[in-house]
């Protein structure tokens, strides 16, 4: 039976032994620790005895400086999307990765630039000001070495929590890309002053095929990866459906999407090629299981960009990359599931509800909203839930405004065998603290609570 997108029609999936997907997010930070080892190796084995002050500042400022330099080529790799980090790790991990990076980038760099120029000015007894001007005007590739250090701590700057709230989606994005360019500015720099490469072969190819390689990964999956999927999907707006108030369904039809290898619970990024759209990619989930013809996506107003795509016309072109996400059925670990859905985070948890293999009464989906109206696609879930034999529950707010109880207890009122169920959530920050907090506190453990977030 064919799955439809309303929920009228649903296929029944067997529930095969279950095998949870290894998680291997240890063997990727074993390997980028590894490789800072390897780094502080180069400068152990290229650096002769150290003495005084400044031989010991020069020291410290050389090892901060190999570490920044390596920790830039993990920030580009970090950048590049790459699938097995993506859709095994979970795009929310990479991303906290990503920003944690950039601190540490960013923090060793000035170590770097502090401890280097004074031990310079102390081994030529100059002012630190003037040995700070001499080093950057007369030094090789210093001038593009400073270029690219102003860049990244900018883009740090704009990166932190509190100048990240006052400024654009896309003003952010478009200077975050600058940190390519900062990269590609140090990378000279390294090489010519970097001690540890003078004379040494060796060292100089494992740098170049560091960046090399975060390079290609750059290339392979933020470029040439989203030309080939979207040449050969072609994909398109079908129609627009309001859903709830300032919820808006996006029917897209493509060619060949079974190609895709997109899973319920998974999200793309997304490029309506229509107005001012066409300059943002902004990352929706799939809200239906994928079909070979059609994908459809959910989204809340909640903002100028999704408030705009709620008037897209049918046939508007879209460029989509992905997909990306690791809330799929290939974390769970029990045959009983949990869902917990808050506003529009129902999207993914939807696309699970209809296709996560479960026998009846093994499936339950609870949905947080602040009104009956908020509750969007409902109605499919009551149909998917009846053609299932899962459960669906609602929880919102009292008509006096008092928000509904998701505590460990009343999570045990519903599910009195809730410690042994796998439980995903998606839904806004403050709900999925709360409702980790309460399945915790009910019995569940950590590793069987699945969630992703897309904040930015």
């Amino acid at each position: 039976m064919t799955t439809t997108y309303d929920g009228r029609a649903v296929r029944r999936h067997a529930a095969p032994p279950l095998r949870a997907r290894r998680d291997p997010a240890p063997v990727v930070l074993t390997l980028v620790y590894a490789g800072a080892a390897a780094v502080l190796a180069l400068w152990w084995t290229g650096t002769a005895t150290v003495v005084g002050a400044d031989g010991w500042l020069l020291g410290a400022g050389r090892i901060a400086g190999l570490l920044t330099g390596y920790a830039c080529a993990v920030l580009v790799a970090l950048m590049a999307r790459v699938p097995a980090l993506e859709r095994r790790v979970g795009s929310d991990r990479v991303a906290r990765w990503h920003a944690s990076a950039g601190r540490w980038t960013v923090s060793l760099l000035v170590v770097h630039a502090v401890c280097v120029l004074l031990g310079y000015a102390m081994q030529d007894h100059s002012p630190v000001v003037r040995e700070t001007l001499n080093v950057v005007l007369h030094y090789p590739d210093m001038l593009k070495g400073t270029l690219g250090a102003a860049v990244l701590v900018a883009v740090a700057v704009v990166s932190a929590r509190a100048v990240r709230r006052r400024v654009s989606y896309e003003t952010w994005y478009y200077l975050h890309l600058l940190t390519y360019a900062a990269v590609f500015l140090a990378f000279f720099h390294q090489l010519s002053l970097g001690a540890q490469f003078a004379g040494n072969g060796m060292a100089r190819a494992a740098w170049y095929l560091l960046y090399g390689g975060a390079a290609g990964l750059v290339l392979w999956y933020r470029v040439l990866a989203p030309v080939r999927l979207n040449a050969r999907h072609r994909l398109r707006v079908e129609s627009v459906v309001r859903e709830a108030p300032d919820v808006h369904s996006v029917l897209i039809r493509g060619e060949h999407l079974s190609e895709l290898g997109a899973e319920a619970g998974q999200f793309l990024r997304w490029r309506f090629l229509s107005g001012s759209l066409r300059w943002t990619s902004t990352p929706y989930s799939l809200s239906a299981a994928p079909r070979d013809d059609f994908l459809r996506i959910t989204v809340k107003s909640a903002g100028g960009h999704s408030a705009a795509v709620a008037g897209l016309r049918p046939g508007t072109r879209v460029w989509a990359e992905g997909p990306y996400g690791a809330l799929t059925a290939g974390r769970r670990s029990r045959r009983k599931v949990l869902l917990i859905a808050g506003g529009v985070g129902i999207t993914p948890l939807r696309a699970l509800f209809e296709t996560l293999p479960a026998r009846p009464g093994e499936l339950t989906l609870l949905y947080r909203a602040s009104t009956p109206e908020g509750l969007a696609l409902w109605g499919e879930l009551e149909r998917i839930a009846d053609a299932r034999g899962a459960r669906v529950y609602s929880a919102v707010n009292a008509p006096d405004g008092r928000r509904a109880d998701l505590s460990a207890d009343a999570l045990r009122a519903v599910l009195p065998d809730i410690a042994e169920h796998d439980a995903f959530l998606c839904g806004p920050p403050g709900l999925m603290e709360q409702a980790h907090a309460a399945l915790r506190a009910a019995g569940v453990p950590g590793r069987r609570i699945h969630h992703e977030s897309f904040e930015l």
